[in-house]
C-alpha cells in the first residue's frame, strides 16, 4: 500500500480514539478491551498491517529528520503494566526517549515543567516521554503530600492549584505548537483486571520479576483515585492542537496498532518534504558522480 493511502487509513483508525474537546469526555465510555472492528482472530492481519505501519513510519521519520523544521513529542501516560514500552520501527538516530522517575533534588528546586522543557526533542526528531509533566496532576494529586517536597510558597498552594496547573499545561502545549513542536498524548487505558493478570505474570515468571515492585501494588490501592484524576486531566487538557488518544490497552497488539496509526497520521499531516537541492548543488553532485565513475 502506498504511503498516502496508508496514511489515510491510519487517520480513520486513529480518529476513533482521539479526544480534542474534553467537555463531554467520560472515561467510562472507553472500554480498555475494545479492539474496534477487529477481533482476536484478526491478530495475524493486525501484525501484517503493523509491519506496513513500521515501514510507513520509517519513511515519514526520515523526511522529518531531513527537513529539520518540525519536532514531534509523544507523551505516554498509564497505570503500571499498561505497556508504555516505546515504539518499534523508529530510527534511534532521529528519536529521543525519556523516562521520568521521581524528581531529583535539582529538579525539585525548579518549577515542575523545567525537567520536561530541557528534554524536549530537537527539530527533526521524535521525542518520547514515558510519563511526563502530567504526573503533577496525577501522582501529586492522588498523593497531595508530595506537594510539600516541591517547596512552593504556602500562599500558592490553594484550592485552585489543579485548575492552575491545567491552565499552565494548556498554555505550555500551545507555546510548543507555535514553535514547531507537535504534541500528541496517549493514555494507555488498561483495566484493573488486566493489570492484575500482568502483575501475576511478573511475579510468577522469574525473567519478569525485575519488572515488579511493591510500590506497584501500593499504587493499585488508589485505582479509583487515579481514574478520576485521569478523567479530569483529559477533560481539561484535550485540545485540537494537542489531543489525547485514549487507547484501549488490554490487548497489546491493538494498542500498538492505534499508537502507530496516530503517529503516522500526525506526521503525514505535516506534509513533510525532503529539502530541495539548488541548481548549483545539482551541478556539484553531477561533477562528484563523474569523478567517482572515473575512479573505476
Amino acid at each position: 500500500m502506498k504511503l498516502a493511502a496508508f496514511a489515510k487509513e491510519a487517520r480513520r483508525f486513529a480518529l476513533r480514539h482521539r479526544v480534542t474537546d474534553g467537555d463531554k469526555f467520560r472515561l467510562k465510555d472507553h472500554d480498555p478491551g475494545d479492539t474496534g472492528s477487529l477481533k482476536r482472530e484478526d491478530k495475524p492481519e493486525a501484525k501484517r498491517v503493523q509491519a506496513q505501519g513500521v515501514e510507513a513510519l520509517a519513511q515519514l521519520q526520515d523526511r522529518l529528520y531531513a527537513q529539520d523544521r518540525w519536532a514531534l513529542l509523544l507523551i505516554f501516560q498509564a497505570m503500571d503494566a499498561a505497556g508504555k514500552d516505546g515504539m518499534s520501527g523508529v530510527n534511534p538516530q532521529g528519536c529521543q526517549v525519556v523516562s521520568f522517575k521521581q524528581p531529583s533534588a535539582e529538579e525539585l528546586d525548579h518549577d515542575y515543567l523545567w525537567r520536561s522543557m530541557i528534554r524536549l526533542p530537537e527539530r527533526g526528531r521524535i521525542g518520547i516521554f514515558n510519563r511526563s509533566y502530567y504526573e503533577e496532576v496525577l501522582v501529586v494529586r492522588v498523593h497531595p503530600e508530595l506537594l510539600a517536597r516541591q517547596k512552593l510558597p504556602l500562599e500558592l498552594v490553594g484550592k485552585s492549584i489543579w485548575e492552575d496547573r491545567f491552565r499552565d499545561i494548556r498554555a505550555f502545549e500551545r507555546y510548543l505548537g507555535a514553535n514547531g513542536v507537535v504534541v500528541r498524548k496517549f493514555f494507555l487505558n488498561v483495566s484493573r483486571d488486566e493489570q492484575k493478570k500482568r502483575f501475576l505474570e511478573r511475579i510468577q515468571d522469574p525473567e519478569k520479576n525485575w519488572k515488579f515492585s511493591a510500590a506497584d501494588m501500593q499504587e493499585r490501592h488508589y485505582w479509583k483515585d487515579y481514574m478520576r484524576a485521569y478523567e479530569d486531566l483529559i477533560c481539561n487538557t484535550a485540545t485540537e492542537d494537542a489531543p489525547w488518544y485514549v487507547v484501549p490497552a488490554d490487548q497489546k497488539w491493538y494498542t500498538r496498532l492505534v499508537v502507530a496509526a496516530a503517529v503516522i497520521e500526525t506526521l503525514d499531516s505535516l506534509e513533510l518534504r525532503y529539502p530541495k537541492v539548488s541548481k548549483k548543488e545539482r551541478a556539484e553532485l553531477a561533477e562528484a558522480g563523474r569523478a567517482l565513475e572515473d575512479e573505476g
